[in-house]
């Protein structure tokens, strides 16, 4: 059995944290009766359903998805259903990824995502990402001029699937205003004042799946339900494209992780999923849950400097999260346009009473964050698909890293290692005229990592001084520090430069790992005992202190892997809250 313990802190993005959902069982302060607290828990395992209910558990969603119940329990039964080897874990809080603000008047701000990707240039061949339908599953979204009409005026909104009260919306349901500005970044059918689109994709058709409430906080439990849906409405339809732009600090490995196993069920139902890396700044390690799950296209943030028109001073933005992710992988996958886009929001939502500055008194308003970023690469996705309706989601990830420009210095060095800026940024048009195929991930079968037959590490590796680099090309090397300079993001590929990080191994498979002393011990991963006994999750202090990624004694030495002290806190499943990304100042 293993018992779980998560804590999920706040992030900058519009953050998702998942806030526990307690309950008080009535005391008659009369008597000497026992107060019993009950908290929300994801419950996993065969007649999970079941076993809860058969204790008296308060079941309030049943998850399938990933062989899951969630249910308001006590102390003694989740002590009953453990005995029971059932997998036990809180059902934790997410927040979504915030923007960051500057305070200038919008009037009349450039549609600068749609010129930064060259969308524009697809928009005027006639691709505008008809035949595609997203999902944005957020806050809700409030069905405004431009995302209610596509860019021929046809109506283009589903509807809103309430994964909170598991209840189907015709009206709108939005009161936080991020859920909507995230549609309208990718979506929005309006032009500016140059004729070009707001939205990267003006004609993909809309349904908003809303997790989390007026303030960005959702539940796992919410979450999860939500994939779930969009799943099995997946034919009925044609969902093609799955934005989720928050992010929760990760707290166990990617394929232990609850959401991530319904994410990973997403895409092996054929969804390509999208996710922001989160706004925890440049500093290694903090790319975030579903970002760290390595099947997925994870987003960082790139800013035009407020120089539209000059390419050369482009930038990473400060607050983009870089990797890699504990098991090795490099991420984010790509960057795109995150500072201080133009979305439709009312001035009365939430977000927009907060920071009045930003919005431009009619229906405008100024976000940063990667929440942004991620729903640009959602509507360059969107294209993707209208163009080539046969694509597969490892086909679009593909496509998508073998077509990116990375910024480079004078010289062709790169100015941004991997870790922070991916393969680079998104190109649109390369990325819908690519062929390439077979070159995402490679070595994965997902799976098997979701039965838990297989797991996999990416080939990030420390060298002696401390740096991180990949393995078989060391001269991407990376010390944890940003350049804040701006850059040209060049017409060359990435690709042949970092094709190595696209190379896998198996946690069980040591021998990919010659390049250190710490894996050529194959005992640490041979012997099951390290995964059955549960005092391996009980310390979360492992995941709290940066000073995981500083030292490179985690990296180089097996007994990081051999003691279990750092998983014996179970405190840290404590906070049960999701949210999304966290509030940014405006880059």
């Amino acid at each position: 059995m293993k018992r779980f313990s998560l804590t999920w802190p706040k992030v900058a993005i519009f953050s998702v944290t998942i806030i526990g959902m307690a309950g008080l069982l009535t005391l008659n302060m009369s008597t000497t009766q026992t107060i019993q607290e009950t908290s929300s828990y994801l419950v996993q395992g065969h007649k999970a359903l079941n076993a809860v209910t058969r204790i008296g558990g308060q079941v309030t969603h049943n998850l399938p998805i990933i062989n899951a119940v969630a249910a308001n329990l006590t102390d003694i039964q989740i002590d009953s259903l453990a005995n029971e080897g059932l997998t036990i874990s809180p059902n934790a809080s997410l927040q979504a990824d915030s923007a960051h603000m500057l305070g200038q008047r919008i009037n009349f701000s450039p549609a600068s995502a749609t010129r930064m990707t060259k969308a524009n240039e697809l928009h005027a061949a006639g691709i505008y990402g008809d035949g595609v339908t997203m999902v944005v599953m957020d806050s809700g979204v409030k069905s405004m001029n431009g995302l209610r009409h596509d860019a021929f005026g046809r109506h283009r909104v589903y509807g809103t699937y309430n994964a909170i009260t598991n209840k189907i919306n015709q009206n709108d349901d939005e009161e936080s205003g991020h859920g909507t500005h995230v549609a309208s970044v990718a979506l929005n059918s309006e032009r500016d004042i140059n004729n070009n689109f707001y939205g990267i994709a003006p004609n993909t058709r809309l349904i908003s799946v809303k997790a989390f409430d007026r303030y960005g906080q959702g539940s796992y439990a919410d979450v999860i339900r939500g994939i779930q849906w969009s799943i099995y409405y997946r034919d009925s339809y044609n969902i093609r494209l799955l934005n989720m732009s928050f992010s929760a600090q990760a707290q166990s490995y990617y394929w232990d992780d609850p959401l991530n196993q319904a994410v990973m069920k997403a895409w092996q139902a054929g969804i390509v999923v999208v996710a922001s890396a989160g706004n925890r700044g440049a500093s290694p390690g903090g790319i975030g849950v579903p970002g760290n799950v390595p099947y997925v296209i994870t987003v960082g943030a790139v800013t035009d400097n407020y120089t539209p028109d000059d390419y050369s001073d482009d930038r990473l933005a400060t607050f983009s999260s870089s990797g890699p992710t504990f098991e090795r992988f490099v991420k984010p996958d790509v960057v795109a346009p995150g500072g201080h886009l133009m979305g439709v929001m009312e001035s009365k939502m939430q977000l927009a009473s907060e920071h009045p500055e930003y919005h431009d008194g009619g229906k405008y308003f100024m976000m940063s964050g990667t929440s942004q970023a991620s729903s640009v690469v959602s509507g360059v996705v969107a294209l993707m698909l209208s163009a080539n309706p046969g694509l597969t989601p490892d086909d679009i990830k593909c496509r998508l890293l073998s077509s990116a420009k990375p910024a480079r210095k004078a010289d062709g060095s790169w100015a941004y290692p991997p870790f922070q800026q991916g393969a680079g940024q998104v190109d649109a048009v390369a990325a819908v005229n690519s062929s390439a195929t077979g070159c995402a991930n490679q070595g994965l079968d997902i799976g098997k990592d979701l039965d838990g037959s297989m797991h996999y590490a990416g080939h990030v590796m420390l060298n002696e001084s401390g740096a991180f680099y990949l393995r078989g090309n060391e001269s991407a090397t990376w010390d944890g520090s940003y350049s804040s300079g701006g850059y040209t993001w060049s017409d060359t590929s990435a690709w042949n430069d970092t094709s190595a990080w696209n190379d896998t191994s198996a946690w069980n498979d040591t021998s990919a790992w010659n390049d250190t002393s710490a894996w050529n011990d194959t005992s640490a991963w041979n012997d099951t005992s390290a995964w059955n006994d549960t005092s391996a999750w009980n310390d979360t202090s492992a995941w709290n202190d940066t000073s995981a990624w500083n030292d490179t004694s985690a990296w180089n030495d097996t007994s990081a892997w051999n003691d279990t002290s750092a998983w014996n806190d179970t405190s840290a499943w404590n906070d049960s809250a999701v949210g999304i990304n966290t509030w940014v100042a405006q880059e």
